[in-house]
């Protein structure tokens, strides 16, 4: 009754004040040319009333004295006007062009996006935040041109990062900086505290960060206290994960078909046990944590005033993964806190901590070698046997793989892992003489990693013996530890000078910086006393002191450290002629202790331009372009990463010992030789493209051609008689980026957007260190003339069908293994008429020919809903899980049932055989496609109406449902066709975890 009551008053109110409206008209039109706008939106403000401008920029809408009209259109600034006793108001309305006069992070410092001349990319937190990635930067993929994101469904795992390909021998990361400090991951940032990332790709942008520099660098602004009135925020998810593409593989009928047809053909009797095995187990299905949980709970409180400005974000995070008993549990809190003591002088610091309980991680590369034919658990009516795990039979794989059910619920338990990580900075600001600024910010990072393991003594059954026996034979129970300290102190220095005069504006940065990293390891271990007994089952004696139960005989340890140290001076300049003619020029010296002296410091730089042609006179007439801006630039960068800590400085390692008497001494050597010419790469870089908005900022367009050439690569050389690092080799990458967007509105309820990017690679290896000079890494290889880490091996023209078909082809030689009839044919690449190691050549490369993404975006009164897509072309992976390729008998996929058994029956699939190693040799036959198509993220939400939630105390409440992963079209066989690595051995696929679906639940609150 009550509700019937306000609603009836409600509307008795609204209708004698509607009756009080006056109808206001007017035209509505662009600074520029005084053109009519259509399309303007004109709202009473509060309201939901409102009109749009039709073709010739009209409009009409009845409004109440004391009320405000608010007029809005894309591309264009707002504005508003109160209504007094006008019946009549026509609009002029700006260009609006903040995008370009935005104030972006660049390297020690900001600066208006209009006045730089290289490739930033920015992405909003907004874009970060609701995604449900522990790791921020896995939720760039397919967002950003040039940049390559390998995600992993692994909790914990980092992405694969690569800017613009592959450029360096020893790491293809990019540098991560937030807010300020140099990182090299930045899984400890809670996505919720992120203001923006900004992804640096040319020289322009990168000279700056010097020998760090040369594989790019990802800013990361994380949030401050906004001015206005204090605001609490509250952002919780809630959903689930599951495993989207199993492989393949043979279940019990079919591997029985296949592994007795393996014996006959092998010459072999068929195998005795099958009645002692009466299983049929999906092991992939037996590990798999289905629907694994998912829940974040973030709060933060925020606010600003002239004086003062805090932000503090708190975050909870709980995942399960993919397989049971995996969980990863991650508190982490951030605050911003600044403080202006006068006019000319503000404090600061910034303080990030984050603590991880850690996952005992697996993978399902043994779910997908194990026999199916075998129980999990064993069923006996004896109860000494009943309820045991079972052993895999040890003539099919169980001397290589272990019982997965057991690994994931027992053995992968025992270990109690934590990291905590604490990321902070002071600074204060100093303006002087009122163009000067003087910043000084100390920056340190603590992290410290501790794992204690146990290795229990398990009973398992084993079915050929129809005994207990242990599991890995393992009858002692042992403990491992390890603690880990890594320390990251930074200095920086900046002095800044900014001045415009007339219509030159200068902006000068000069500054001072050292950087010093320290790291030490411990590990340990020790074995039960026999005398005493098993050490107990329970992780309060998980200690290598443990007492009385620890051997002290058995008692082992060992020890890591290192420090290393860098002194820099750097300085930049960003000046604008008239809003036309732009000039960045960067310099930096940057000086190492990690090489030899007189090589120490090396120099760093980079000169970029751009033209502002739209800001010309002569472009009067051209109404359908907003902004253009070509731009070009280049200069040299650097690339610090190597293997060891001291390249010149090697070190010894024991080696064989020699008897004094009693004594026994041991004998040391050295690593390899030091070269003091040795000397960080350089990579030359240039870019050329432009940047342009079109009818009324609607569309935007983008392009860049940019080159890298990485010279003075570091390589190690192994020549038999000598090692030692060198710089010799050169590495180029080179494409194009292309970046489109279109945003509009149609009438007054609908807006949407859609844009995206695609980025061409093409990788070359010039030279490593002689000709001839290759890199062995697995199955990828790196020389010159080809991309880096190729797959390497032999080109499969199909089977041989008959005797005759092996006369009339090239004869292998006899040490790639016997064949027959039914076995691979291989290509005669150099057409000596006989098949050898020589024959091998590149049977993939790893490298795409693009990635792209694409997204859309709709929003229909307070409903919205978005969709990222993102994919890969030209690319091949290499399959290095059920080839057969182990002499160890795995389990078959379940493409083996086309196998060759006689002449015409299939012409890629070979026969079953494990008497020769020449089936398993490296070839084509583990070359997959590549390429695929992701719907990476839908998500639909409602932004409730502000007359609900103002009764509710709210500001803001966002209900929304998002999908990752939803679908993937590909032609791979494995989980995923996405396969990281190192930069010289990349897209293999070990198949060891799934990417997943990820559906949650979110509710958004501001208080």
């Amino acid at each position: 009754m009550k509700t019937k009551f306000t609603f009836l008053l409600f509307f008795i109110i609204s209708f004698q004040i509607y009756g009080q409206d006056t109808l206001i008209t007017g035209t509505i039109v662009s600074a520029d040319d005084n053109s009519p706008i259509p399309g303007v939106n004109v709202i009473v403000k509060g309201t939901l009333r409102g009109a749009n401008t039709n073709f010739d920029g009209e409009y009409s809408i009845k409004v109440s004295k004391g009320e405000t009209l608010e007029f809005s259109a894309l591309g264009f600034r707002s504005t508003s006007i109160e209504i007094k006793n006008q019946t009549t108001i026509n609009i002029v309305l700006e260009v609006d062009i903040a995008s370009l006069e935005q104030v972006v992070v660049v390297g020690y410092g900001s600066a208006r996006k209009l006045d730089l001349t290289g490739s930033i990319s920015i992405v909003k937190g907004d874009i970060i935040e609701d995604k449900p990635n522990a790791n921020p930067v896995a939720s760039l993929q397919g967002r950003v041109s040039g940049l390559s994101v390998v995600n992993s469904g692994q909790l914990g795992s980092q992405p694969d990062i690569r800017i613009r390909g592959t450029s360096s021998r020893y790491s293809s990361t990019p540098l991560y900086v937030v807010d300020g400090i140099f990182t090299n991951n930045i899984d400890y940032i809670n996505p919720n505290d992120i203001e923006s990332m900004q992804v640096l790709k040319d020289a322009s942008s990168l000279a700056i960060f010097g020998v760090r520099g040369a594989n790019g660098v990802i800013i990361v602004t994380t949030k401050q206290g906004k001015k206005g009135k204090l605001t609490v925020n509250l952002n919780t998810t809630t959903g689930f994960k599951q495993i989207s593409n199993s492989p393949d593989l043979a279940d019990r009928a079919l591997f029985r078909e296949l592994y007795d047809e393996q014996l006959a053909n092998d010459g072999f009797p068929t195998f005795n046990f099958y009645d002692q095995f009466s299983g049929n187990t999906d092991w992939v299905d037996a590990i798999s944590n289905n629907l694994g949980f998912f829940q974040t709970v973030n709060a933060s409180v925020q606010s600003s005033t002239d004086k003062h400005k805090i932000y503090i974000g708190l975050g909870y995070r709980d995942e399960e993964g993919l397989i049971k008993d995996e969980n990863l549990q991650r508190i982490t809190l951030n605050l911003n806190n600044e403080l202006k003591l006068s006019d000319n002088f503000k404090i600061g610091a910034s303080v990030n901590v984050r603590r991880d309980k850690l996952p005992n991680t697996g993978n399902f590369s043994s779910a997908l070698n194990a026999t199916p034919i075998v129980d999990a658990i064993h069923s006996d009516t004896r109860p000494e046997f009943n309820g045991l795990y079972n052993q895999l039979p040890v003539e099919i794989g169980g001397a290589q793989i272990a019982n997965p059910l057991l690994v994931a619920e027992v053995t992968k338990n025992k270990a109690v892992s934590q990291r905590h990580r604490f990321v902070g900075n002071l600074f204060a600001e100093l303006k002087f003489l009122k163009d000067f600024t003087f910043k000084a910010t100390i920056y340190g990072d603590y992290e410290n990693f501790t794992n204690r393991s146990y290795v229990p003594i398990v009973d398992i059954y084993s079915a050929e013996t129809d005994e207990i026996v242990q599991f890995n034979g393992n009858q002692i129970t042992s403990v491992n530890q390890q603690t880990t300290n890594a320390f990251n102190f930074q200095q920086d220095y900046i002095l800044t000078y900014s001045k415009a005069i007339n219509k030159h504006k200068f902006d000068l940065t000069a500054g001072f910086t050292t950087t010093e990293t320290k790291f030490e390891s411990l590990v340990g271990s020790v074995d039960h006393d026999p005398s005493v007994g098993i050490i107990p089952d329970d992780e309060r004696f998980w200690y290598v002191g443990v007492f009385p139960y620890g051997d002290p005989e058995t008692r082992t340890s060992n020890s890591e450290q290192f420090d290393r140290a860098t002194s820099s001076f750097l300085g930049r300049l960003l000046y604008n002629y008239d809003k036309k003619y732009l000039l960045n020029a960067s310099y930096r010296r940057d000086a190492t202790s990690q090489l030899a002296p007189d090589n120490r410091a090396q120099n760093f730089w980079s000169l970029g331009t751009a033209w502002v042609v739209t800001n010309e006179n002569f472009m009067d007439d051209f109404k359908a372009l907003d902004f253009l801006k070509v731009k070009g630039s280049f200069g040299q960068l650097g690339n610090q990463f190597v293997p060891v800590n001291y390249p010149f400085y090697p070190g010894v390692d024991e080696a064989a010992t020699a008897v004094f008497g009693n004594n026994v001494i041991p004998g040391y050597v050295q690593r390899f030789e030091e070269n003091p010419d040795l000397k960080w790469e350089t990579v030359k870089s240039w870019e050329v493209g432009f940047e342009s908005s079109w009818l009324n900022s609607r569309l935007s367009v983008n392009a860049t051609y940019y080159n890298k050439d990485t010279e003075d690569l570091l390589v190690f050389i192994d020549t038999g008689a000598t090692q030692f690092f060198d710089n010799a080799g050169e590495i180029n990458n080179k494409g194009f980026e292309f970046e489109a967007s279109w945003n509009d509105k149609v009438g007054e309820d609908f807006s949407y957007s859609v844009g995206g990017n695609l980025t061409t690679v093409k990788n070359e290896v010039v030279s490593v260190f002689e000709d001839g000079f290759r890199i062995f890494d697995g199955p990828s290889v790196t020389e010159a003339g080809m991309p880096i880490g190729y797959f390497y091996g032999y080109v499969v023209d199909g089977i041989y069908q008959t005797n005759a078909d092996i006369a009339q082809s090239p004869t292998p030689s006899d040490d790639l293994g016997a064949f027959d009839v039914g076995d691979f044919k291989y290509r005669d690449i150099n057409g000596d008429g006989e098949i050898t190691a020589d024959d091998r050549t590149i049977i993939g490369n790893p490298t795409p020919d693009f990635t792209y993404g694409i997204y859309a975006n709709m929003k229909y009164k307070n409903f919205f809903l978005n969709i990222d897509f993102q994919g890969v072309y030209g690319n091949e992976i290499f399959r290095n899980w059920g080839n057969g390729s182990s002499f160890s008998q795995f389990n078959f996929r379940e493409a083996r049932a086309g196998r060759w058994t006689g002449q015409g029956t299939s012409n890629f699939e070979p026969r079953l055989t494990t008497t020769s190693g020449y089936n398993r040799l490296n070839s084509s036959y583990m070359i997959e496609d590549g390429s695929y198509f992701r719907i990476r993220n839908i998500q639909v939400g409602y932004n409730f109406d502000s007359s609900f939630i103002e009764r509710l105390k709210l500001q803001q409440m966002k209900l929304y449902v998002n999908l990752q992963n939803v679908y993937t079209w590909s032609n791979s066989s494995g989980f995923t066709p996405e396969a990281g690595g190192s930069p010289t051995q990349f897209g293999v696929d070990n198949g060891g975890y799934p990417l997943p679906i990820i559906a949650t639940l979110g509710l958004n609150l501001t208080f």
